[in-house]
């Protein structure tokens, strides 16, 4: 198993799941194809230009003025590394108004019978998910935060053993 890991870089689980997606993609663009060819291939080299040109200089910048804003001395306490408490949230809310955009945004055609709901309501409902998104996220840093400052501590108070008195 070690020389797997070694060799692979995880543990077979993964790879497993990496085949089933594949796998899973794989069928859903076959499938694509099967029926639109033109357009799914019109809409993946848009999709590609849009996110190298647009979207990949956008959260680059907004990433790295995150980690500038945020950056302080070093604490003398460790510290996990918060910009991914920071970077799942973002992206999680960013890939709902990315698809849902249309409506969160009052910009669709109304179906009324097709959702029953009002227009107005996806805004208000993009941004509680977000902020429930974004608090989850804070408590769960915090919680990492509280385990290894405990464990920092824990150390601190735990006397030198006598191999180290010695030197």
């Amino acid at each position: 198993m070690a020389r797997f890991v070694r060799w692979y870089g995880s543990g077979p689980l993964h790879l497993l799941v990496l085949i089933a997606s594949f796998a899973l993609t794989g069928y859903a663009l076959v499938r694509l194809f099967a029926v639109r060819p033109i357009e799914v291939a019109i809409w993946f080299v848009g999709a590609a230009i849009v996110h190298d040109l647009f979207l990949l200089p956008l959260y680059s910048l907004a990433d790295l003025s995150a980690q500038a804003v945020l950056r302080h001395r070093a604490p003398r306490m460790p510290q996990p590394p918060w910009i991914n408490y920071l970077r799942v949230p973002a992206f999680l809310s960013g890939v709902l108004l990315l698809v849902w955009f249309p409506l969160i945004l009052d910009l669709a055609i109304p179906y009324p019978d097709a959702a029953r709901l009002s227009e107005g309501v996806y805004l208000g409902r993009w941004l509680a998910i977000t902020a429930v998104l974004f608090g989850a996220s804070a408590l769960a840093f915090a919680l990492k935060l509280r385990r290894l400052r405990r464990a920092a501590r824990a150390d601190e108070e735990r006397p030198a053993s006598g191999h180290d008195a010695a030197s």
